[in-house]
């Protein structure tokens, strides 16, 4: 989610307002576009918000064929994608794994993606599908209110899963992807294999403070990047450098001293430190 916000951020004021001048196709991504990319031109972008992974631009289109004619693009980078917003005259001519190209008045708005797992879509709004059935899936966002305590705990109370194995099944709690759940587990001390029906009400809600400690440090230093994620200004997120325990399997923790171990979990690399992590 970092990732995704911090995109969000970098181009949203700059694009907003902007009319769509042409859409251009690359490779196929994970869906179908869902439209014909000609009749997105003309429409006008609104304000775009951001759900769980998803980017949401609505388009809107004021000619008096369809005034007021709502519908928007919902978008997800995937693993590998990343955004780049960049004025007309200084855009390269498409690479390999350049495969959207949202052109519009004031600049355009590039997605790539290596391994093209992205997807954009059209939707006629986010309460109809192809968007609501997608977006209805998410868990709650994790800085939102009504995610008190309690819910919290009684939603991973009610499974026997493993605690970071529900984490990143993102239909609790979105936002938490496998660097920050297990940054998040580190904080709150709690291993990673813990079931979530073991968990006392104080140690989960230990942990949903935790991921939002985490998350909006991850914010505030821009995101991670690992291998490809760049912000619409092609600028590398920084936290990275500040993890306690991921990516550093075999190191002493800063808090303990005890050498961090690295599992595997639903074929994800969890790292975390086995002497002040508890089950």
């Amino acid at each position: 989610m970092p990732e995704v916000e911090v995109a969000r951020r970098s181009f949203a004021e700059r694009i907003a307002g902007a009319h769509v001048l042409a859409v251009r196709l690359g490779a196929p991504l994970r869906w179908p576009l869902g439209c014909e990319a000609t009749g997105l031109a003309g429409r006008r972008v609104g304000a775009t918000t951001r759900r769980g992974k998803y980017l949401w631009l609505p388009l809107t289109d004021d000619g008096p064929a369809r005034p007021d004619s709502a519908g928007g693009l919902l978008m997800h980078l995937g693993m590998s994608g990343s955004l780049a917003f960049t004025d007309a005259h200084a855009l390269s001519a498409p690479g390999k794994h350049d495969h959207f190209d949202l052109i519009t008045t004031r600049g355009v708005l590039r997605l790539t993606d290596p391994r093209r797992f992205g997807a954009v879509v059209w939707s006629p709004g986010l309460d109809a599908p192809p968007a609501a059935t997608l977006l209805s899936r998410l868990g709650a966002e994790p800085f939102d209110d009504a995610l008190t305590p309690a819910l919290f705990h009684a939603a991973l109370h009610a499974r026997r899963s493993a605690v970071k194995t529900a984490l990143l099944a993102g239909d609790i709690v979105v936002g938490a992807g496998n660097i920050y759940a297990c940054e998040a587990l580190f904080a709150a001390g709690i291993d990673p294999r813990a079931r979530c029906n073991k968990l006392s009400r104080p140690r989960a809600e230990g942990l949903l403070a935790s991921v939002r400690g985490v998350l909006a440090r991850a914010l505030e230093l821009g995101g991670s990047s690992l291998r490809d994620f760049r912000d619409a200004h092609g600028t590398d997120g920084a936290y990275q450098l500040e993890a306690r325990v991921y990516g550093r399997a075999g190191e002493p923790c800063g808090r303990c001293g005890t050498a961090l171990r690295r599992i595997v979990q639903g074929q994800r690399a969890t790292f975390f430190c086995p002497g002040c992590q508890k089950r």
